[in-house]
């Protein structure tokens, strides 16, 4: 394992699970299979933030665009996301972590709606990591919804024009109360943000690596953390002399 800072560990760390497809056609099997086995990454990965001090993780598990995948493979995606979120809430929940959905979860089918429900009420008192899953999401899609909350404010509400500020748009995002992204890992070699928290990521650090998300491990992942305490994050300013 890399040593690791602890006194300068992300406290929030979003992820793009990608290269499952890709993954899978390589041993010659369908992509179904590849995301199968991302499950076991992501309970890796889940275990590796909890152990270094992470306070929020969110992955990016399923995109409004990915329903223009074939439909088999978005059947057994939804599948997979219901069983996944019923096998694992006791154990999150028993590790202290708080689980929480983001994207138009509305849209989804009464059953995926139905999960969701239970593991964020089953895990709503957790304090130790909170596991930020976006599913259905875009980025277009929230900063479309932020607009039509804050013209619903302006008006009924009483909200002034000249009053809208950036921390306005931050309170009416599906994120609202969530720290933006410290670091952003991306997996597979694609080196794109693919419509993932494009206000939330102004000043996250981006980490990329060939690595296909099943074969994503804890020490993969200790290893972007140790590539995130080589940067020096600036915000804009000029670097500390």
């Amino acid at each position: 394992m890399v040593n690791l800072d602890p006194e300068n560990i992300p406290r929030h760390v979003a992820v793009i699970m990608d290269g499952n497809g890709r993954w899978a056609q390589e041993r010659g099997e369908d992509r179904v299979y590849g995301h199968i086995n991302g499950v076991e990454s992501m309970r890796k990965v889940i275990r590796a933030a909890v152990d270094c001090g992470v306070e929020y993780l969110t992955v990016y598990a399923f995109s409004t665009e990915n329903w223009g995948r074939p439909e088999q493979e978005v059947t057994a995606l939804m599948e997979l996301l219901c069983k996944t979120i019923a096998n694992e809430t006791n154990e999150l929940k028993q590790n202290g972590v708080r689980m929480r959905f983001i994207g138009d979860i509305q849209a989804l089918s009464k059953e995926v709606r139905a999960a969701i429900s239970k593991s964020e009420k089953e895990t709503f008192q957790n304090r130790k990591l909170t596991l930020i899953i976006a599913v259905n999401y875009s980025a277009r899609w929230e900063i479309t919804q932020m607009v039509r909350k804050v013209a619903v404010q302006v008006r009924d509400e009483g909200l002034q024009i000249h009053d809208i500020t950036a921390d306005t748009v931050a309170a009416n995002l599906v994120t609202a109360g969530i720290p933006d992204p410290d670091l952003l890992i991306r997996t597979s070699g694609e080196l794109r943000l693919s419509n993932f928290l494009l206000w939330q990521l102004s000043y996250s650090e981006l980490y990329f690596t060939d690595i296909y998300w099943p074969d994503f491990d804890e020490e993969a992942f200790y290893q972007a953390i140790h590539e995130y305490q080589q940067r020096d994050r600036r915000y804009g300013l000029l670097a500390k002399k």
